[in-house]
């Protein structure tokens, strides 16, 4: 089985020696999405809920361009910069994810890329 790299340039580009997304047999993985428009490289600030809604934005678009989507999502992971900001990255993730929400662990962390928000990871399955 070979891994084949996912590049997409509806998402930003990674930012890192790092791929967008590796896709291997019937899954793909989504590296860690940050809220950064993918035509500018700028991040988005301000509220949490626009911040959220732009990184599964751009997780949407890497899966599509490895033939998956967000409904063939598995497991996700948040990172966050502030826990206090639970609810609200809740209210825009159930957006996305409002039927059949895959497993998801959710963490707190010290600082994030580019000091955003929120960073988000997936893994989904194609086909």
């Amino acid at each position: 089985m070979e891994k084949m790299v996912i590049e997409t340039n509806k998402a930003p580009a990674a930012i890192g020696p790092y791929s967008q997304a590796i896709k291997i047999g019937s899954f793909v993985f989504v590296s860690g999405q940050i809220p950064l428009l993918p035509a500018s490289g700028e991040i988005v600030h301000g509220d949490i809920r626009l911040q959220t809604r732009q990184v599964l934005e751009n997780i949407k678009h890497v899966l599509e361009a490895a033939g998956s989507s967000l409904d063939k999502v598995v497991k996700t992971t948040i990172f966050m910069k502030d826990l206090n900001d639970y609810t609200a990255i809740n209210d825009a993730y159930k957006e996305f994810f409002s039927h059949k929400p895959p497993a998801r662990a959710a963490i707190q962390a010290a600082r994030l890329p580019r000091d955003a928000g929120v960073e988000i990871e997936a893994i989904a399955f194609c086909g």
